[in-house]
């Protein structure tokens, strides 16, 4: 299996996460960052050992020893993770990670070169013929990926730490990211000996049966909003299927890689020796990823992007709406492509909706650092990401749109003014032909519009070309599931948003993707059926 990350998240190569954690700041307790310090001296592989010192010193020019903000301590590999060992890309290329709440580099890893996916690719396919691999029963394999769920539970802390210090979200949610890549392999390990076919009755003159393989070398692309959670929607059903993958277990099984889209992911998406790809990331990649694909006739799963609907009736709970609306665009600093951030509100209650959402930014929308306790939104994830934020509040401004709060670059968590932070942006006054409205921004960025009836509530709804999320507000539960059908979205939400779970199966419609991934249906992408005819005495 072949799997490109962003840069640090080497520590533990595995992982997932559906999405945010439930819980309303301010309203829901906050988990302590009193953890002991288990991991000061140690890194793990992807798989079931880990490293000694004098394994470390033998490759010193392969890890950093790195201090975090909170304190934590660890190595870091530098690495590819090719064929169970950390080596060097051929290039000598390296990705240096930004600490984005203060603009400081972290530390500089290697990045894949395509020549090092090839050498990714021939490991996984390696291990696919491997009888360590290829002959392991269901059941073992099954109790890898739970051996491998409670190694990640033993270094929460230094994940968690991690995934804030590199990506910038709240570390209460990084985590319950954790959390959620614990349970998630643990879900798979239990289904690994569940995968089955099945005989199919066609009568005397013949015995039929279906046999579940694994579907071959899979290479996973990982996005950067929630790196280690969704790595894990990937890899755990994959190894529960049997496939090999860039991430651990026996030798080649599972290769990590960091890299650069346009060198390790095209190599991923060309290689004809690539059975599968799968990609979280923008709807424009993900379109060139399917064409590059299409050359050698790929099996895909694509998880791209949205720009879901809310819909706020005048009957539903005013107070719980605007919770959850500001949750469903805030959350993770608005870096979520499931955001519901067209909130769209019967004109009936349009105001007290609008002026109670603005006191909720104002009372929990709190910028600061992430691993502070109190803070509610960190900075966004990269320079570009945080201009590109900036430039669409300028966007709204010259459509006409009316900026009711947000929209400026805060520089108060950094005694040096630095950080890539962005205060909340709520814009109201907004049409369907605006770029603001329709086009998918990826920020703590909201539009509010209004409705008159259900059919112009769910026409507006509709009325995009992506299709991933949605959500209904009301107490007319009638109303609830008669809407939910109609709205064109891979998943709704009743009088709530972003409460996605592992057991659920994920994805869009539209130009949000193909595919399923969570849940039971998440296995059949990994999955090929074969057909077993056997004559019972016909002859000719």
């Amino acid at each position: 299996m072949l799997k490109v990350i962003p840069p640090l998240q080497s520590y533990l190569r595995s992982t997932v996460y559906p999405r945010i954690p439930l819980r309303l700041p301010n309203t829901a307790p906050r988990v302590k960052t009193e953890f002991p310090s288990r991991t000061s001296n140690l890194s793990l592989p992807p798989y079931h050992r880990s490293f000694s010192s004098s394994t470390f010193a033998k490759m010193s020019d392969l890890t950093v020893e790195l201090t975090a903000p909170n304190g934590r301590k660890y190595i870091q590999p530098t690495g590819l993770f090719i064929n169970n060992e950390w080596v060097k890309s051929s290039t000598g290329q390296k990705i240096t990670s930004i600490n984005p709440s203060d603009e400081s580099e972290i530390a500089s890893v290697y990045a894949a070169s395509a020549e090092d996916v090839d050498a990714a690719v021939k490991a996984a396919r390696a291990a696919m013929r491997n009888p360590e691999w290829r002959d392991l029963s269901p059941t073992d394999r099954g109790s890898l990926m739970i051996k491998l769920s409670s190694i990640i539970t033993e270094h929460t802390d230094i994940l968690a730490t991690i995934e804030t210090w590199d990506n910038g979200k709240i570390y209460c949610d990084a985590l319950a990211d954790v959390a959620e890549v614990e349970a998630v392999f643990k879900y798979y390990g239990g289904y690994a000996d569940k995968i089955h076919g099945q005989v199919i009755d066609t009568g005397i003159a013949k015995f039929a049966y279906t046999l579940k393989e694994p579907i071959g070398v899979c290479g996973q692309i990982i996005p950067w909003n929630y790196p280690f959670g969704i790595a894990a929607w990937k890899l755990g059903p994959a190894l529960a299927c049997g496939n090999a993958v860039e991430a651990g277990f026996p030798p080649g099984v599972v290769n990590i890689i960091n890299g650069y889209g346009r060198e390790a992911g095209t190599a991923i998406a060309t290689h004809p020796n690539i059975d599968k790809v799968t990609f979280t990331g923008s709807t424009a990649t993900g379109k060139e990823i399917m064409k590059m694909a299409a050359s050698t006739m790929k099996n895909i799963t694509l998880e791209t992007g949205g720009k879901s609907p809310l819909l706020v009736f005048e009957d539903a709970d005013l107070d719980q709406a605007v919770k959850w609306a500001h949750l469903g665009v805030m959350s993770n600093q608005g870096q979520i492509c499931t955001a519901t951030s067209r909130i769209l509100v019967q004109d009936s209650i349009f105001d007290q909706f609008v002026d109670a959402f603005k006191k909720q930014l104002k009372e929990v929308s709190v910028l600061g650092d992430p691993f502070d306790e109190t803070t509610f939104q960190g900075p966004q994830v990269t320079k570009a990401q945080y201009e590109r934020v900036l430039g669409y509040v300028q966007t709204g401004k010259d459509e006409g749109a009316t900026l009711i709060s947000g929209g400026e670059a805060y520089t108060k968590v950094h005694p040096s003014g630095k950080g890539f932070f962005v205060t909340p942006v709520v814009f109201t006054g907004v049409n369907p032909s605006m770029r603001i409205y329709r086009e998918e921004i990826f920020g703590p960025f909201g539009v509010i519009a209004s409705f008159k009836t259900e059919d112009e509530g769910i026409e507006m709804a509709n009325d995009t070309t992506y299709g991933l999320g949605g959500a209904i507000f009301t107490t007319n539960l009638d109303r609830a599931h008669k809407l939910a059908r109609r709205i064109e979205s891979g998943t709704v939400w009743i009088n709530s948003s972003q409460d996605s779970d592992f057991r659920i199966p994920f994805g869009g419609k539209k130009m949000s993707g193909i595919g399923r991934e969570l849940g039971e249906e998440g296995l059949q992408g990994y999955t090929s059926t074969k057909a077993i005819h056997v004559n019972l005495g016909v002859k000719l």
